[in-house]
């Protein structure tokens, strides 16, 4: 008699554990309960995979929704269908909303807005600030908590941490790794008037490398004094990547699809669709994070999704916020840079599954395994699409990619099993759950 599960991928190309290789897989009630020969199976489901990779589902652990706050730039609905339409599965958000994630009610109410609203599953960060600090530890474990975010250098919003004091405070009483936006930002401070208005190409000589290089040393320092686990989102200069090298027991390093595809050279082109913060820079910066890349330095890749309207984008420099989408186009751009060589498609997976899965805990995903969360990003790596404003599903509606050419493409998107996006259709309805962590397991998920 064969097994009765709820569906099977057939045929495709799996990217696992044992590497790379054609194998069918099983999933019933959301889980994955077998890999390979399903000779003994049958599914209410089939579906055909032939000529397709199927890739552990893809996490992207920095991403701002808004919710609540200025939802007219995206909210948790509409920044989660990019997320599916490009591969997504899991995100992490940010917690600069308005008001900010810094305490139990605030995150149990973004918990309650994503539960089966949002199309991916979710996380979401914890401010951490002076007026919390001894909330750390609790705020940690809590349901949907995907840990606590500090910004020791300003950016959107109305979070920062900036002297060594409260950030030796914040760092100390951690229990989980910590995520740090890192800028000096005394060092911003006095070299704001290096601003030119009207040229966002002024952008990186005010923000510049050693605004990052001082923050980076000072934060992986303390770190170190307490034994605690620190993670640099978007390191954007090859200057911080010795520093980073050498502090590999307390700090794992992010980079984006946008500082390893975009240089100062593209200022030019896309004026302050390009302003980010950290800033896009020199392409001699692009080139040492792709050396880190390949040396196996960088832990994860993030698409710091940071939407504004082009309408606020359009605002003269430096009256325009910083921030572009990102969570759509990371699989489709970084597939491109699979197919031209710059890396294996097994380590675009170990950036984007297991990465994530290893550094903060994830509980049952990041890879496809028995036991496992169903969750998968299916690709078509002979794919040859044009990005379009027009695909773009976040409620900005523009990338800085618009009219770039890629290989590689999202064309299945599946979520404890349920699809979520299908050869660019998203069937709905949504059904995303707080993703666990196995430092913060809730009691109920103890079975």
């Amino acid at each position: 008699m064969s097994r009765q599960v709820d569906l099977i991928l057939k045929g495709g190309t799996v990217v696992n554990q044992d590497g790379m290789g054609v194998r069918d897989i099983a999933v019933d009630k959301g889980r994955i309960v077998a890999v390979g020969d399903l000779a003994g199976f049958a599914a209410a489901e089939v579906r055909d995979c032939r000529k397709l990779h199927i890739l552990p589902g893809v996490i992207d652990s920095q991403v701002h929704f808004r919710e609540p706050g200025p939802t007219h730039k995206e909210d948790l609905e509409t920044g989660s269908r990019a997320a599916v339409a490009g591969g997504v599965t899991v995100v992490f958000e940010m917690p600069n909303t308005k008001p900010t994630t810094t305490s139990a009610e605030a995150l149990a109410d973004k918990v309650a807005r994503g539960r089966n609203r949002m199309f991916c599953d979710f996380a979401f960060y914890v401010g951490g600030t002076r007026d919390n600090i001894a909330d750390i530890p609790a705020l940690e474990k809590l349901e949907g908590s995907a840990g606590i975010k500090v910004f020791a250098g300003s950016s959107t919003g109305d979070l920062l941490v900036d002297d060594d004091g409260g950030l030796d405070q914040i760092i100390a009483r951690l229990a989980r790794r910590a995520a740090f936006h890192s800028e000096d930002e005394f060092r911003l401070r006095e070299r704001v008037g290096q601003q030119v208005p009207g040229d966002a190409a002024s952008h990186p000589v005010w923000r510049d490398v050693e605004a990052a290089v001082l923050c980076t040393t000072r934060l992986c320092r303390i770190a170190r004094r307490h034994g605690k686990r620190i993670h640099i989102l978007h390191v954007s200069t090859r200057d911080e990547l010795p520093i980073l090298a050498q502090h590999r027991d307390v700090a794992s390093v992010e980079v984006t699809p946008h500082h390893l595809t975009l240089s100062g050279d593209d200022y030019a082109r896309l004026g302050t669709r390009l302003q980010m913060n950290p800033p896009v820079r020199g392409a001699e910066h692009r080139d040492g994070l792709w050396a880190a890349i390949q040396s196996g330095l960088v832990d994860v890749l993030g698409s710091d999704h940071a939407p504004h309207t082009l309408e606020e984008k359009a605002k003269p420099y430096p009256q325009s916020p910083s921030g572009m989408t990102g969570v759509q186009t990371l699989v489709p751009i970084m597939l491109d840079h699979v197919n031209k060589g710059r890396l294996t498609l097994e380590r675009f997976v170990d950036l984007t599954s297991h990465g994530p899965q290893r550094i903060f805990g994830l509980s049952r995903k990041g890879r496809i395994a028995e036991g496992y969360d169903a969750d998968f990003t299916i690709v078509d790596l002979s794919r040859s699409e044009t990005i379009r404003n027009e695909w773009i599903e976040s409620r900005s509606q523009w990338t800085p990619y618009d009219g770039v050419r890629v290989q590689g493409w999202p064309v299945g998107t599946f979520i404890r099993g349920v699809c979520a996006m299908w050869q660019g259709e998203i069937p709905g309805p949504a059904t995303g759950q707080p993703a666990q962590f196995t430092e913060a397991l809730q009691p109920e998920t103890l079975t």
